[in-house]
């Protein structure tokens, strides 16, 4: 489906057809426009950045590449293609065909899944707004500007939604969601995660292999939706979220690459000796990894959840790859769910966060796993872990356990030393100068091994304006 770029808001919907629909995104374009100059990344607006632009939705030519400056970057609305005669695949409605349109009895509900999504979009632009200016290249302060535009095009992707399909209260929840600012103590965003400052780019690459990561997951149990618009736009969403991921799982591996180098000249690993020669050592490595893996854990929610129960039995939301699942109905079916008092048999509906969530731990683990064998390689027995599912909980059966990252009873001072210290936070943000010569990186990191595009590696991936 090719994207009409002649319209003021580019889409593949036909929005030409609704005058009203058409007019009323209008309305709330400027209001966005406003935000991301205000809240968005700081300082580059003028600068010409080298990024990719979606062009259609198939698989063949998605996207394109060229210097745009990031206020006219073309962001607009994108559904994957309809499927014809597609019904829902999951629930107490499978085998129906799926809705077009917001079935009155589960209103509030998509309603609610829809803005929980929407509002983690903005909230990351907000987190990582002040990092191009400590970028340690080019070709990263590039990946930054990407991953900040996309996420502006997620938003503009459940704003759609929710002035289409929800009439006036939509249109007040989409307004709300550049009202909320991350970290604001008045009206924060709704998750915790997206009010954590990100001030360091070892926090920003941390959050795109965590916390984004977290996002494939919402996304694909909504891609399953039997509200078809719904699943249409978050199946579009995954394949720009796929980039997100991979600028964090690169980035902390180019860190540690970096790391090895320095221990293997000079023969050791003791953090004191590597901190003055300005790398990051592994110990420290660990303590971000303990940090944000165990704040991403608290974005799906309880382990026992009588609104996930309700979303699947309803067809709103599935589990991730619902197809791949024997059982779509669940409502006999049982799991076992480790709590403080012991392993208890829950109903697979009510388990449907724990059964997301454990997905996405075993995802998380390839990347830890690739690490561990480089570092092996380079001649060091130090293994990169996630830690416990218990550790450092705030929401679900072990919020406020205070158990060490391996899951053991320990005292208040365990799980502090096993957290970013401010020590550390100071170390790293110390770290952070911004290194703008193509071709160049910071003393902390390395260059990729390939440019963006097939670019070189020295290629002007940010130029003034």
């Amino acid at each position: 489906m090719a994207i009409d770029y002649q319209a003021r808001i580019p889409n593949n919907v036909d929005l030409s057809t609704d005058r009203g629909l058409q007019r009323a995104l209008e309305h709330w374009q400027p209001a966005f426009l406003d935000w991301w100059k205000e809240l968005g990344p700081t300082t580059f607006q003028e600068h010409d950045v080298y990024l990719r632009t979606a062009t259609s939705v198939d698989a063949k030519g998605w996207a394109t590449f060229g210097y745009v400056k990031m206020p006219d970057y073309r962001w607009g609305i994108f559904l994957a293609d309809k499927q014809e005669d597609r019904t829902i695949g999951f629930g107490d409605h499978r085998g129906k065909p799926v809705w077009q349109q917001v079935p009155g009895e589960f209103r509030s509900a998509l309603r609610r899944l829809i803005v929980t999504q929407g509002d983690t979009e903005p909230a990351s632009v907000e987190q990582q707004r002040m990092l191009a200016l400590t970028a340690p290249s080019l070709y990263d302060m590039r990946n930054l500007f990407q991953v900040n535009v996309e996420e502006g095009r997620h938003l503009w992707a459940m704003v759609y939604l929710l002035h289409a399909y929800f009439g006036r209260d939509g249109r007040e929840e989409a307004e709300e969601l550049l009202y909320r600012h991350s970290g604001d103590v008045d009206n924060p965003r709704i998750l915790g995660t997206f009010n954590e400052p990100i001030d360091d780019w070892l926090s920003f690459y941390m959050f795109t292999y965590f916390t984004d990561r977290d996002g494939k997951y919402q996304l694909k149990s909504l891609a399953e939706s039997g509200f078809d618009p719904l699943a249409r736009t978050c199946q579009f969403m995954l394949t720009e979220e796929a980039h997100h991921m991979f600028v964090g799982e690169t980035g902390i591996g180019r860190i540690i690459k970096r790391t090895l180098d320095e221990m293997q000249k000079l023969g050791t690993d003791d953090p004191v000796t590597l901190r003055k020669a300005g790398v990051i050592d592994l110990p420290l490595i660990q303590r971000y990894i303990n940090f944000w893996y165990s704040s991403a854990l608290d974005l799906f929610g309880a382990e026992v959840s009588s609104n996930a129960a309700t979303y699947f039995a309803n067809g709103l939301k599935g589990r991730p790859d619902e197809m791949t699942f024997e059982d779509h109905d669940c409502s006999g079916a049982f799991e076992n769910v480790e709590t403080p008092d012991g392993v208890q048999e829950v109903a697979t509906r009510n388990a449907m966060n724990f059964l997301t969530r454990n997905a996405y731990v075993r995802d998380c683990a390839v990347g830890l796993t690739r690490w561990y064998r480089t570092i092996k390689k380079a001649g060091f027995d130090f293994e990169l872990r996630l830690p416990s599912e218990r550790f450092h909980r705030n929401v679900g059966v072990w919020a406020g356990a205070v158990v060490d990252p391996e899951g053991k009873p320990c005292s208040p001072d365990v799980v502090e030393a096993a957290l970013p210290s401010d020590a550390d936070r100071a170390y790293v943000k110390s770290l952070m100068v911004a290194v703008t010569e193509p071709g160049k990186c910071a003393n902390w990191t390395t260059l990729p091994e390939r440019g963006v595009n097939n670019q070189p590696i020295d290629f002007e991936y940010v130029r003034a304006g």
